[in-house]
């Protein structure tokens, strides 16, 4: 049975947990801007000025698609907030066998995988697992990191904010992004440079980029090539990320649709969800 529950999980869940894991962090949201940024300014300095516009980020709505590490192609939508910790994200992992999207909801202290038929199927009809996030970092396999929810407890905007550690950040050109006019730069950037751009920014700011990178770092990318299309009020509207990991090609796609707009995440009906700290101690009994 506990077997059967831990295939159940990974099944359900992994695909769309190694995706959080990547992108329920992002970057900034956007507004709609007249125009794209001012030829004025550098490409370095546009790319900076939209790195510290990142900072007072606390929630965020984006769309993403593109290829991960071993899971192939995906594509999805979430709403994120860091304060309070909340987060809603559907993903379709077009080269899994699955019936459909998965989904991770963050509640509170609780998160809930499932809302797929695959997962109905093996666990008497319920459609969702309850994880108690406290509880969950002393069990190696199943763990918060592993399935994502350790992105709701940062500011998810850190990822976009890595091309400030270019040095050979370029104007590309202007193009429209979801109806909004942008600037469109790119870089390459190694994870070592990322990390000495952070020596002179604030303790929290500098936490909260490190821990985007640790992601990358354990996925054995030790450079990324970066793309930013950067909105007429200098916020990120959309970014991409390409890297060589150790288990395969990184290529993801993030657009912003808002920011800083409440986010409301419910947990699904209770006659609908396992609990899966009861479950196992059913089966300790």
């Amino acid at each position: 049975m506990e077997t059967s529950v831990r295939g159940s999980v990974r099944r359900g869940a992994t695909g769309a947990g190694l995706v959080a894991l990547l992108l329920a962090g992002g970057a900034v949201g956007c507004q709609k801007g007249d125009s794209a940024q001012s030829p004025a300014m550098t490409p370095a300095a546009a790319v900076a000025k939209a790195a510290r516009n990142t900072e007072d980020i606390t929630s965020m709505h984006y769309r993403m698609t593109g290829k991960v590490p071993e899971q192939g192609r995906v594509s999805g939508e979430a709403a994120m907030s860091t304060k309070p910790p909340a987060m809603s994200m559907k993903m379709t992992a077009q080269d899994q066998p699955t019936s459909g999207p998965v989904e991770i909801r963050v509640v509170g202290k609780a998160m809930y995988v499932g809302g797929n038929a695959d997962l109905a199927k093996e666990m008497n009809g319920k459609s969702w697992i309850k994880f108690d996030m406290s509880a969950l970092g002393a069990d190696k396999e199943l763990n918060t990191q592993q399935l994502g929810a350790g992105q709701a407890d940062r500011n998810p905007a850190a990822d976009s904010t890595f091309l400030a550690g270019s040095k050979d950040v370029k104007k590309v050109g202007t193009e429209t992004v979801d109806g909004v006019k942008t600037t469109h730069y790119r870089g390459t950037v190694t994870v070592d440079a990322i990390k000495a751009s952070l020596k002179d920014e604030s303790r929290t700011v500098r936490e909260q980029r490190e821990k985007a990178l640790d992601q990358y770092t354990k996925m054995g990318v030790d450079a990324l090539t970066m793309d930013m299309w950067i909105d007429g009020r200098d916020h990120t509207k959309q970014f991409r990320m390409r890297g060589d990991a150790d288990k395969g090609p990184l290529d993801m796609t993030i657009t912003f649709l808002d920011f800083n707009k409440p986010v409301k995440v419910t947990a699904p009906p209770a006659k609908d969800t396992a609990d899966l700290a009861e479950m196992m101690k059913d089966l300790q009994g």
